[in-house]
């Protein structure tokens, strides 16, 4: 089988180069030019752990292939997937210019049946729209059928999460598009992963709900950290006793600046646009979404608090992306706290290992620097904002003999608090207590 991928961005590329990895032939196609020319050149145009080497193995085997001319992609693939940005609008609902324009290029070049599948993360009725804008721009009249098959990968483990998921959704009204996609995804028959086919308003929500009710959780913990921080309890054992019910689990029960990413604002945004739409306000997504928001600013109180006011101080930033393993900027909650801290008359130094190029052009005060020490040198304060695995064994002896005032500000509760004391500093988490040398 053949299929095309239209949109090589972080969902499409992955995509392309782990059906490739399946075994099917993959065209991807962007309009681009100067990325595709980057992608045959073996150059991947944003980190993830594996994405490169898939690329160039998909390449090397006549698999994987590139393209800008949609007629090629199009012409000769049976499944088409649209993996095109669905950004928000001011109004929080998701903009659906690029799929449509996407779905006009496909009509324009039909030369046959051909199942175009939705990708992208795209709001109920996005299907039907497709559907009703191919019809009416197709210059030959042939079949197709619409599908939404989302996706769940999660950046840093995007590779793992395709090849290996815990679930596929096919959203579908025809029973040989059911077929076709189920075909596409038989390898994972060897390892039963379960295929979840329904139509296709279901299917699209289901992506929604799914982000939606994931950002709720790490909202809610946030809460009980907060609630812990006035109560002298310890987050990290609530959510420990929680997470041990397997009604709950432990996943996403962990406190600290809130989420960000490209996924769980923008979906909680939409999903509560589409709540309103309908006369149903989704009352537990808008408080998420308003925790969340309350959590960075939060944040940034912890740390005023912790240097006696911001003027004139300096503090360090280790961790910059909005999660580990990712370069993604996007929404991420160390930038917002940068900024405010800034804005407070803050010098703000910073490191990350993927990340600080990219940070440092969307936050151009930003001070860059070399490694955490660096970062560490003459500061008031040293802030861990993101949970890369190279902060979780510091050498504290070295750290309290060049910052100008030994605290540490662990916003992702890495430390023991006893041990980061036991080195004289001054240890101030989120919903846990804070400790200071005896």
């Amino acid at each position: 089988m053949h299929v095309s991928v239209i949109g090589t961005g972080y969902v499409g590329l992955v995509t392309g180069a782990c059906f490739a990895e399946f075994g099917v032939h993959v065209t991807c196609m962007d309009n681009d030019a100067r990325r595709i020319q980057k992608l045959e050149n073996g150059d991947v145009p944003f980190y993830e752990p594996g994405i490169t080497e898939l690329v160039a193995k998909g390449v090397k085997e006549g698999r994987l292939s590139f393209t800008t001319d949609i007629a090629k992609a199009v012409d000769k693939a049976l499944v088409i997937f649209i993996a095109v940005g669905t950004p928000p609008r001011g109004d929080g609902s998701a903009d659906l210019s690029y799929v449509e324009e996407v779905g006009k290029g496909i009509a324009r070049n039909m030369t046959g049946y051909k199942v175009i599948v939705t990708k992208s993360t795209v709001p109920v009725g996005t299907g039907a729209k497709l559907r009703e804008v191919i019809s009416k721009t197709q210059t030959n009249v042939f079949r197709f059928d619409i599908v939404s098959n989302p996706e769940f990968l999660r950046e840093g483990s995007a590779i793992e999460d395709f090849l290996r998921p815990n679930r596929v959704v096919i959203g579908a009204d025809s029973d040989q598009a059911v077929a076709i996609m189920k075909d596409l995804y038989r390898p994972l028959y060897l390892i039963e992963t379960p295929i979840v086919v329904t139509d296709i308003p279901t299917a699209e929500l289901i992506k929604y709900a799914s982000n939606a009710f994931l950002a709720t959780k790490i909202s809610f913990i946030n809460e009980m950290a907060n609630l812990c921080e006035r109560l002298g309890a310890n987050v990290q054992m609530v959510a420990k006793g929680m997470g041990l019910d397997n009604r709950i689990g432990p996943k996403f029960l962990h406190a600290g600046a809130g989420f960000g990413g490209s996924c769980f604002p923008k979906d909680l945004a939409a999903l509560i646009q589409t709540g309103e739409r309908v006369g149903y306000p989704v009352q537990v997504a808008l408080a998420a979404s308003k925790v969340n928001d309350d959590q960075r600013r939060r944040m940034v109180d912890k740390i005023r608090d912790a240097v006696g006011g911001l003027k004139g101080k300096t503090v360090g930033l280790l961790g910059l992306s909005f999660k580990p393993n990712t370069n993604d900027l996007r929404e991420a909650p160390a930038l917002a706290i940068a900024q405010e801290l800034l804005k407070e008359g803050a010098k703000v130094r910073g490191y990350d290992p993927i990340a600080l190029d990219d940070a440092c052009r969307m936050v151009s005060a930003l001070k860059p620097c070399t490694d955490p020490y660096d970062v560490a040198e003459g500061t008031d304060a040293l802030i861990i904002m993101t949970e890369w695995n190279q902060f979780r064994n510091l050498d504290f002896e070295k750290l309290k003999g060049i910052m100008k005032s030994p605290i540490l500000i662990d916003l992702r509760n890495v430390y023991d608090p006893d041990r980061v004391v036991s080195y004289g500093f001054h240890h101030i988490s989120v919903g846990r207590p804070s400790k200071r040398p005896q």
